[in-house]
């Protein structure tokens, strides 16, 4: 799919074309060109109208950040993180942004909410979106103030956890699977947040970016760092969450051990009085006493007691 946006004397219109249609684009009046999963033909196609050199989508996934953000004499290109959260689970995919003139063309092989709603924004706003830096300042404001909604929902689910008995997740791994897709979530944020950051750094010190605009983008780089504060955060709760639950499984495998332990402490005296008396000699003492049972049952039964009224007394039970 390929959408094309003009600005005619501060009127807004969109158009959405085909791959055949691409040599009609006028790039007088062009702010932006969106284009979803596009084929490479198109892009070749679009790169011949209007003079560019659209990264590929495998330029678009790489992860050194020379290969992310480029200027040159002709544009800026920006490949940057754009935060897809499914459920409990997070996932980051490449947009491209390849500004020139007065226009930008972005990239992009998923369907993105932030992009309809910028679609809505720049519609009601035609006068604020004159050019495509415009368009692609408004596009990343959009996308760090949905990242900020998403953070802010995953610690509020952080904090509920906070708040609940350790006593209460019967199943350990369970509990530990569920703490593990926090932090994986957790880390896909904050890897998306580092890349936005160099991008808007990397803005800032670029000549092509009028000074008006710059102003946005210290605003953004603001908000970005304490957005990568609150996930900082969010790690370190994370971490005591699962310092304090292993405590917790610690201190009840401990309380096991300790029963076992005292249960061996009882049973061992009877067990060595019962094995004295229960050895194969011709001659013991108290073989031939009427009372010789009895007195074994009663040495057992007081062996036995005995250490659980020395520990109840020490305070060990």
């Amino acid at each position: 799919m390929i959408k094309v946006y003009y600005n005619a004397n501060g009127v807004i219109s969109s158009h959405l074309i085909s791959g055949d249609e691409i040599d009609l684009i006028e790039s007088k009046q062009l702010i932006w060109v969106d284009m979803l999963s596009p084929s490479m033909t198109e892009v070749s196609e679009l790169d011949k109208k209007l003079g560019l050199d659209l990264p590929t989508r495998q330029e678009t996934e790489e992860i050194e950040f020379s290969a992310r953000y480029w200027e040159d004499e002709f544009g800026i290109t920006i490949n940057t993180y754009f935060l897809v959260k499914q459920g409990t689970t997070a996932s980051n995919e490449s947009v491209s942004f390849t500004l020139k003139d007065n226009f930008v063309i972005t990239i992009r092989f998923i369907e993105l909410p932030v992009f309809g709603d910028f679609n809505r924004k720049l519609l009601l706003n035609p006068s604020h979106y004159t050019d495509g830096a415009r368009v692609m300042g408004g596009i990343l404001e959009m996308r760090i103030e949905d990242d900020a909604d998403t953070l802010e929902a995953v610690s509020r689910e952080i904090a509920s956890i906070a708040r609940l008995n350790p006593s209460n997740f019967d199943d350990t791994k369970k509990f530990l699977s569920y703490m593990a897709d926090f932090e994986a979530t957790n880390i896909t944020i904050r890897e998306n947040l580092t890349d936005k950051q160099r991008v808007l750094s990397s803005l800032l010190k670029s000549g092509k970016m009028p000074s008006t605009l710059k102003s946005d983008f210290s605003i953004m780089i603001k908000d970005v760092n304490s957005l990568i504060t609150t996930a900082n955060f969010n790690f370190e709760r994370l971490d005591y969450l699962q310092n304090l639950f292993l405590n917790f499984l610690s201190i009840e495998q401990n309380k096991v051990i300790k029963i076992f332990t005292v249960m061996s402490v009882i049973f061992l005296p009877p067990t060595l009085i019962a094995s004295i008396y229960g050895m194969n000699f011709k001659y013991l003492p108290e073989l031939d006493l009427s009372f010789g049972y009895p007195l074994a049952l009663c040495m057992i039964v007081i062996s036995a007691v005995l250490p659980l009224y020395i520990f109840k007394r020490k305070g060990w039970l």
